[in-house]
């Protein structure tokens, strides 16, 4: 029989369901993983669509619950399992800071980040959600200077999902490598749960190229 409390994580290796594995592992969930080879496009396939049209990881159904969009997931899973402690309670006064970084990520960062990659010119700043990349960069930079987290000496969630943010922007050069970040990067990177799940994405990404 189905244990109804564990969840589900619809996954594949070295994408942004990374970090929502390593949630998981930080908040000792009990969770599936159901795996898809996107290096064989299992993610366009209609059955994996009718979970997430836009084909992408992560997504994860709790009970009669499906969430998909990382920022989602980061807010819903920590609120989850209250217990483990890497959410603000309601009450606490950082609670509206820590919804602001990870409202962040998906607000501003990454569309900066991608518009960067692509070499796109950045929208007039009335019309873009992120102003200019060097503005939207420095607000983290002035932000992880008050360290070593992103809200002080509290690890949240929130950490969870920026300290891979940085890792994978930084390798790929979409992010210059100030102090500030590679510090910040190292930190929640040795972290035990995300030696384990980047060995464990290691192994399994390359059976996914060895298949494809």
């Amino acid at each position: 029989m189905t244990d109804p409390n564990r969840l589900t994580l619809f996954y594949s290796p070295q994408t942004r369901a990374t970090g929502a594995r390593a949630l998981l592992e930080e908040l000792g969930a009990p969770y599936d993983l159901h795996v898809l080879n996107m290096k064989s496009g299992e993610q366009r396939e209609p059955a994996y669509l009718a979970i997430n049209p836009l084909g992408k990881v992560p997504a994860i159904r709790y009970r009669d619950a499906l969430v998909t969009e990382q920022v989602a997931i980061t807010i819903y899973l920590a609120d989850l399992f209250p217990q483990a402690g890497l959410t603000p309670a309601l009450n606490d006064p950082l609670r509206g800071p820590y919804l602001r970084w990870i409202a962040y990520y998906g607000s501003s960062f990454e569309p900066a980040v991608v518009d960067r990659f692509m070499q796109r010119e950045a929208a007039p700043i009335a019309m873009s959600p992120y102003a200019d990349y060097d503005t939207m960069l420095g607000a983290l930079e002035a932000q992880l200077a008050n360290g070593p987290y992103l809200l002080g000496d509290r690890f949240t969630a929130a950490d969870v999902l920026w300290g891979m943010a940085f890792n994978w922007t930084m390798t790929f050069g979409l992010v210059p490598k100030k102090d500030v970040f590679v510090r910040y990067a190292e930190r929640i990177m040795s972290r035990p749960v995300f030696q384990r799940v980047s060995a464990a994405d290691t192994e399994m990404a390359a059976a996914h190229a060895a298949k494809a």
